[in-house]
C-alpha cells in the first residue's frame, strides 16, 4: 500500500474520516497544528496497528557493509522492521485503513508531510490488508523479538538510517 504519483497518504483505524483538520499532536514538539501523511518511502512505517511499538532500520547512503551485515543481515535486503511478541495478533487481526490524499496539499516535514489546512481525502478509504504480505511483498524483513530495545540500542548507534514509533509502548 503506496500512493501513487501526486498522492500521500495517511493510515487510520477509523474508516469514517470525511476531512482532515490541522491538530497538535499529544507528544508534538512544535506548537504548529498539522494534517500529517506520508510518501511512498515511508509510508511501511505505518503498516501496523497505531499503537503498536516499531523499530525500522533500513541502509541509507552513509551506511557500512559492516552495520548492514550486522543488523539487517548479509543478503537479506536493504530494511528491517521489528515488533513485540505480544502483538502478533493485532497485526493478524487489525482492520487498518489509508486514505489517499493530493500531495498538492502538503510540504516536506522531517520524514513525513504536513499540511497546515483541512485536506479530504481523494475517495473512499482503502483496507490495507495482510500487514505481513505487505512487508513481504516489498522485501522488507519484519522481525518479532520479545524486547525492542536491545535492538533499538543497536540500531541508532550504527550507520543505518532508522525510525522508532511509539516506542513508548514497548516492553521495558
Amino acid at each position: 500500500m503506496r500512493p501513487a504519483p501526486g498522492e500521500v497518504l495517511h493510515f487510520s483505524e477509523d474508516p469514517t474520516i470525511e476531512v482532515f483538520r490541522p491538530h497538535v499532536a499529544r507528544t508534538a514538539q512544535q506548537a504548529t497544528p498539522y494534517v500529517w501523511a506520508v510518501g511512498h518511502d515511508r509510508a511501511p512505517d505505518y503498516w501496523f496497528p497505531r499503537q503498536c511499538p516499531r523499530a525500522m532500520a533500513w541502509v541509507g547512503p552513509s551506511t557500512t557493509s559492516n552495520d548492514r551485515d550486522r543488523i539487517i543481515g548479509a543478503g537479506s535486503g536493504t530494511r528491517v522492521h521489528a515488533v513485540e511478541y505480544s502483538w502478533l495478533d493485532a497485526m493478524r487481526s487489525v482492520k487498518l485503513y489509508a486514505y489517499r490524499l493530493s500531495a498538492d496539499a502538503f510540504t516536506e516535514y522531517d520524514a513525513a508531510v504536513v499540511a497546515t489546512a483541512e485536506v479530504r481525502p481523494l475517495g473512499p478509504p482503502e483496507r490495507v490488508g495482510d500487514l505481513f504480505e505487505l512487508h513481504d511483498e516489498a522485501g522488507i524483513q519484519l522481525r518479532v523479538l520479545s524486547r525492542l530495545h536491545d535492538f533499538w540500542s543497536e540500531v541508532i548507534t550504527s550507520t543505518l538510517e532508522w525510525s522508532g514509533i511509539r516506542l513508548r509502548n514497548a516492553r521495558p
